[in-house]
Order: C-alpha cells, then structure tokens, then sequence
C-alpha cells in the first residue's frame, strides 16, 4: 500500500466526514492529493488533514476532460489522476467514473472503500456506514445494498 499514489474527488472527503469515519479514509488511502478545485470544493480555506496535499495540474485539461459535463473538481481530480499516473481515482460520481474508465484510469468510490476496510478489518461491518451513508443522502440502489451486503457476508433474510 506504500507505493500506492491516490488521488481524490471532493465525495470521499464529504462522506466520511459526514459520517465521522474520515479516519477510515486516512487508513486506507494514506497520503492522497487533491486538485485545487477539490480543495477549495470541501476545505475552502481550513487548514487540509496532513495526510491531503494539494497538487496544482501541470498541464491544462485535456478536451475530452475539459468539455465533459462534469463539475470542477472531477473535471480537476481526473486529469491530476491523469498526470500522477495514480493508482487509484477516488470518485463516486457515474459520469465521472464513466470518464476516467475510459482513460484507463483505476477508479474505486466510497462503497469500494467500504468493502476494502471490512477485508481489511478495520471495519467489523458494512452495513451501519452503508445506513449512515444513505441518511445523509449518498444515494445507493436497495440492489447495490443487498450485492454488497452478501459480499461480506452480512445480508439477513430481512429486505433493506
């Protein structure tokens, strides 16, 4: 996991914050970086975690990033993912995604991450942050629930 370069979009940061696990993502991701637009988008002018930095784009925004229907900070994170060369994309948006797969970027979003702190066990269940998530509004499909509940073996017989 050392050598893993992250870059992220301003959702993770949102999310785990909102549900108060932003030690979660420190512990999966380690260090990550952030565009500009992704700072100013969740941080404005407080101080970033010492695990964020900060990375200003060399290189002006490709065409097919720039003219994408995308908003600032997944326009920004995917060309800095672009440019890094990073392992990994953190980003949950679909159109988002969409891009960066198709750029051949890695990309994994906060119920992937999720998934990786139950295999990892820093989480002893899915379920509660999944619940959290989605009373604070992180949209999730009763489908996408239940896949990722039986994944980790923590569906019930009850329906979400």
């Amino acid at each position: 996991m050392s050598d893993a370069l992250y870059v992220a979009n301003s959702s993770p940061f949102i999310v785990f914050e909102r549900i108060g696990r932003l030690d979660l993502l420190r512990a999966l991701l380690g260090r990550s970086y952030i565009p500009p637009a992704v700072r100013h988008e969740v941080f404005s002018s407080r101080q970033l975690p010492d695990w964020v930095e900060e990375r200003l784009l060399t290189q002006p925004l490709a065409s097919r990033i720039a003219g994408s229907r995308l908003g600032a900070g997944e326009r920004e994170a995917i060309a800095l993912a672009l440019e890094m060369k990073a392992t990994e994309l953190v980003i949950d948006d679909l159109a988002a995604r969409r891009l960066a797969q198709s750029l051949e970027i890695s990309i994994i979003g906060c119920l992937g991450l999720l998934l990786r702190a139950k295999h990892r066990k820093l989480i002893p269940a899915v379920r509660p942050l999944m619940d959290a998530m989605q009373s604070d509004e992180f949209r999730i499909s009763d489908d996408l629930f239940g896949e990722i509940l039986a994944a980790v073996g923590e569906l019930e017989n009850e329906s979400h």
